[in-house]
Parts: C-alpha cells; sequence; structure tokens
C-alpha cells in the first residue's frame, strides 16, 4: 500500500549557516584552549564548506580570557577564499582590534531583557544600543559589515517571558542603525516552536524576513524543532555551534548550542542546499572534542560513531 505524500510547507532552497563555535562555543570554556587549536578548528570548519564562521571577540580579555587570543587567531589563519571570518565587537576598542586583525565582518549585541542586559553588560537596553552608534559609524567608514545579534528573544533567567514587541524593537534598531542581519537568540533555550514563530513574526512586521537569522540553544531539546518552524516561515539563515560547544552561563543546564552537525543532518533530510560536507563537519567536531576532553554533544556525530 502507497501512503499519499503529505503535503509539505515551503521551505529555503538554500540555508547559510553561520558557525559560531570558535567564539560562542569556546569563550566560556574554564579551561584556556590553545591559540593553534583554535585556528585548526576554524581551518577545519573552513574546509568543511562553511562560508561564515565567527573566529573570535575583540573583549576585554579580563572579562572574557577565553577570547585573549583572537588577534592570533586571525593572524594565524590560512583564509579560505570565499569565507568570510567573523568578530564579536562589543565596543569601539574591540572594532579597532577586529579591524586591524582583518576580520571580514563583525559583530553587535543587544538582548530583548532589561534584566539581562543590565547583568550583563551592565547598562539598560538603550544605553547598549546608544553605544554601538560610533561602532557602526567606524565599520561603515571601514566598509565592514555589521551583524546584529538579540539575546533573549524566548526567555530570559530573570524576567522569564519576553514580549515578541520587545524583540521587534531592538531588532527593528539594530537594523535601522545599520546591520546588515539580526540574528535572534534563544540565549537559554526555553523556546518552543509555536512562541518561535510568533517572535518572528513579530520582528518580521519590522525587520525584512530576508535579513533575519535564528540561533537556537538546546538546553530542553527544542533547537532543531524550533529550527524547523523557522525554516517553514521563510528564514533561511541558522547560527549554530559545531559539536554543541557553548551555552549560556547564566541559563540552569545549558546544554549548549544546537550542535552544527545536528542542523546539517536535518537539512540534508530536507533537500536544502548548505554548501556543507556532513563527513568534514563531523570530522571537526571529533577534533575539538578530543582537544577538550569531553565526548562531543551531536547527536549526529555520536551515531556515527565519534565518541
Amino acid at each position: 500500500m502507497t501512503l499519499p505524500a503529505l503535503p509539505r510547507p515551503a521551505l529555503p532552497a538554500f540555508v547559510r549557516m553561520v558557525e559560531v563555535g570558535p567564539r560562542d562555543g569556546l569563550q566560556n570554556e574554564k579551561t584556556i584552549v590553545p591559540t593553534t587549536v583554535k585556528i585548526a578548528l576554524v581551518e577545519k570548519l573552513a574546509d568543511a564548506g562553511l562560508s561564515v564562521i565567527e573566529a573570535g571577540s575583540f573583549v576585554s580579555p579580563k572579562w572574557v580570557p577565553q577570547m585573549g587570543d583572537s588577534a592570533e587567531v586571525f593572524a594565524g589563519l590560512a583564509r579560505k577564499p570565499g569565507v568570510r571570518y567573523a568578530a564579536l565587537t562589543p565596543n569601539l576598542k574591540g572594532l579597532e582590534g577586529a579591524l586591524a586583525a582583518k576580520a571580514d565582518e563583525v559583530a553587535v549585541f543587544g538582548a530583548a531583557s532589561e534584566s539581562f542586559s543590565q547583568k550583563n553588560i551592565n547598562c539598560s537596553i538603550a544605553e547598549s544600543l546608544d553605544r554601538f552608534a560610533p561602532v557602526m559609524e567606524q565599520a561603515k567608514a571601514a566598509g565592514v559589515p555589521v551583524r546584529g545579534y538579540v539575546s533573549c528573544v524566548l526567555g530570559c533567567p530573570y524576567e522569564g517571558e519576553i514580549a515578541p514587541s520587545a524583540v521587534a524593537e531592538v531588532a527593528a534598531r539594530l537594523y535601522a542603525m545599520g546591520c546588515y542581519e539580526i540574528s535572534l537568540g534563544d540565549t537559554i533555550g526555553t523556546g518552543t516552536p509555536a512562541k518561535a514563530q510568533a517572535m518572528i513574526a513579530a520582528v518580521a512586521a519590522r525587520v525584512p524576513m530576508d535579513k533575519i537569522a535564528v540561533h537556537f540553544h538546546d538546553t530542553y531539546g527544542q533547537a532543531l524543532a524550533n529550527l524547523y518552524a523557522a525554516l517553514t516561515m521563510g528564514v533561511a539563515v541558522v547560527d549554530s555551534s559545531v559539536a554543541g560547544l557553548g551555552g549560556c552561563p547564566y541559563a540552569k543546564g545549558a546544554s549548549g548550542n544546537v550542535a552544527s552537525e545536528d542542523v546539517l543532518y536535518m537539512l540534508n533530510g530536507l533537500g536544502i542546499e548548505t554548501g556543507v560536507d556532513l563527513d568534514r563537519l563531523i570530522a571537526a567536531g571529533a577534533f575539538i572534542s578530543d582537544a577538550l576532553g569531553r565526548p562531543t554533544a551531536s547527536k549526529v556525530a555520536r551515531a556515527r560513531g565519534c565518541a
């Protein structure tokens, strides 16, 4: 008996995967990862076909010691044509460091939660956005594109539920300031598909859908479901972290970002093109997991025999 094919929502033909493992994934590691290991990881990710890789962060080493060698990482990379090597730059000093390191693009970050903004960067949402004005101006003068992150789009460790309108307001401000793309982050991983769609709908009313990316953490095991829900709405840019590295230090029980390997396996199964090779991506995840001395958090990699 042949079962009838079920109707499927329209999905993007191509999804751009933005790899955040070398920055967002490694920044909270307690033991300093050697510069040579970071460089090798970025190069393996580029060899896997990832076209955008967040390679470091130009923040004060006092606050994020793991990223204290970002200039050395950028200097040591054998850059691959067609790959954009990005850096997080929270302020003008960070931007100057990223420009000196010849980062191809930079990112700034705001939050949809006032409490999270105060706890994380010691200022209000409005103040944080005001601080980005000179960063945006200098980046534009240098011809370097700026990406905007919004944290806590589906929940906050201090405030709980976050109104979609609050997310839309911050996203719209960042877009109006000149960010070429807005990445919406479920920082503590509490979102569900319906909530994700409601939030994206609110943002899309103020920011074009083709300028929206999603960044889901997998704390409650909902990241792939949320990602699929976003794809059905037309989102075609996805942040992920090889081996599921990272996670918010403020999230109780946080298990990290959604694993790039798991995202790619799902996208492959949906017939969506990415330009990324799964075997090479799994190998990159195995490399950094071995370097960190712990098993990969990717279910796909584990199923393929990677410890």
